[in-house]
C-alpha cells in the first residue's frame, strides 16, 4: 500500500538553471539553422549558382585581357625577361582595371539611358577594379531597412562562400561577424576571424596563401605586361563587358548580404528564444517551447547533455558510435538495421 502511494506521489518539477537554459539555447540554435526558410533558401541558392557566375566571367576576363596583350606579346616578355636579368615586366595577376568610354548622353534620352548620365560635357572614361581572388572586392551590396549598421569585408564573401567548411571547425566561426554587428571590436571578434583567415589559407599572404584561398586563386590568374600595380594597366572593353563584371560583381556582395539576412533572422528568433528562457523557473515550460518550435527534445535529454548541448551517450552507445566509425564499406541493408538498432536504444532510454 505504502509502495502505491509512493507510485501515486506527483514528481517534483525540475528548476530551470543557467545551464540548463544555455543547453536549450544551444539547441535551439542547431535547430534554427536546420529549418528551411526563405532566407535561407535564398542564400543557398545564391551560393549554388556562384561558381557558374564566377567561371563565366572569368572567361569574359580572359578575353579582354588577351585582346590587350596578345599571347606572342606575352611569350616575347617571358623570352626577355628569361634572358636578361634586369628585365622585370611581366606577371601574374587576377585584378585588373577594366574601362570604356561613356559617350555623353542627351536630355531627350535620359530615360532610355538612366544611369549612364554625367555631368561633363565631353564624353567620360569609366573605369573600376575587378578581383577575382578569394577574398577579392565586393561589390552590391543592399544597405536598406535594419542593416544599416553592417559594412561586410571582402573577406566576407569567403565566409558564406566556405560557411560549411568553417563551421565544421571548432576554432572558426563563420557568423561572427554577423554576431558582433554594432559592436566595438573585441578579442572575441578578433580571435575568430584570426581563425577563419587561418583556416580560409589567408594568413599567408600573397603568393603564400593556402587551403582554400591558394586553390581558388590558383584558378583565376593570367600574365600580364606591365608595372607591378593593377592600376598602371587600364584594359579596354566594351561597355556591354564592363556591365557583365559589375553584375559578377554585384553578385559577390549580394551573396554575402544574403547570408547577412538568413543570420541575421536567426539570431533575431534567438533574442526573443533567451528572453522567455529567462523568465521560465521551471524546465517543463522551456521544453514547451521547444515543442511549439518544432524541436523535439525532452528533459532526460537535457540533463544527460553537457554544457555545449551535445548528448552524453552512455559507454553501450559510446562505444556503437565508434564502431561505426570504422569499415564504412557495408552494404545498405546494414547501414538501415544499423540505424535501426540505434533508434530502438535511444527510445528505450527515453
Amino acid at each position: 500500500m505504502q509502495q502505491q502511494k509512493e507510485r501515486q506521489k506527483p514528481m517534483s518539477r525540475i528548476r530551470l538553471n543557467q545551464d540548463y537554459r544555455n543547453k536549450i539555447a544551444n539547441r535551439m540554435r542547431v535547430h534554427l539553422e536546420q529549418e528551411n526558410t526563405q532566407e535561407k533558401e535564398k542564400f543557398f541558392q545564391l551560393r549554388e549558382s556562384f561558381l557558374d557566375k564566377q567561371n563565366a566571367t572569368w572567361d569574359l576576363a580572359k578575353q579582354c585581357v588577351t585582346r590587350q596583350y596578345p599571347k606572342k606579346d606575352v611569350d616575347m616578355a617571358h623570352y626577355l625577361q628569361n634572358k636578361y636579368p634586369n628585365v622585370n615586366t611581366i606577371a601574374k595577376d587576377s585584378c585588373f582595371h577594366f574601362g570604356y568610354m561613356a559617350k555623353k548622353t542627351g536630355e531627350e534620352n535620359i530615360e532610355e539611358n538612366f544611369g549612364r548620365l554625367h555631368e561633363e560635357q565631353d564624353d567620360k572614361y569609366v573605369s573600376k577594379h575587378f578581383d577575382f581572388r578569394l577574398n577579392g572586392d565586393i561589390d552590391g551590396v543592399d544597405r536598406q531597412g535594419d542593416i544599416d549598421d553592417y559594412s561586410p569585408q571582402s573577406r566576407d564573401f569567403a565566409y558564406a562562400y566556405f560557411r560549411d567548411e568553417l563551421n565544421a571547425k571548432d576554432s572558426c566561426n563563420p557568423d561572427i561577424n554577423i554576431e558582433m554587428e554594432g559592436k566595438p571590436s573585441n578579442p572575441h571578434q578578433t580571435k575568430y576571424n584570426d581563425a577563419n583567415e587561418k583556416a580560409l589559407g589567408f594568413s599567408g599572404g600573397r603568393g603564400n596563401e593556402i587551403s582554400h584561398s591558394r586553390d581558388w586563386n590558383n584558378e583565376y590568374e593570367l600574365d600580364l605586361i606591365g608595372r607591378e600595380y593593377c592600376r598602371d594597366r587600364q584594359i579596354a572593353v566594351s561597355e556591354a563587358e564592363f556591365q557583365t563584371f559589375v553584375i559578377w560583381q554585384q553578385a559577390k556582395g549580394q551573396l554575402v548580404m544574403a547570408h547577412y539576412k538568413w543570420i541575421k533572422s536567426i539570431l533575431d528568433q534567438m533574442k526573443e528564444i533567451k528572453v522567455g528562457l529567462k523568465g521560465y523557473k521551471y524546465l517543463d515550460e522551456a521544453i514547451e517551447l521547444c515543442t511549439e518550435l518544432g524541436l523535439s527534445v525532452n528533459d532526460a535529454e537535457i540533463i544527460r547533455t553537457n554544457s555545449t548541448g551535445l548528448v552524453i551517450y552512455n559507454p553501450k552507445n559510446l562505444a556503437d558510435r565508434i564502431k561505426g566509425m570504422k569499415n564504412k564499406n557495408i552494404s545498405r541493408e546494414q547501414k538501415i538495421a544499423a540505424r535501426l538498432k540505434y533508434n530502438q536504444q535511444q527510445s528505450q532510454q527515453k
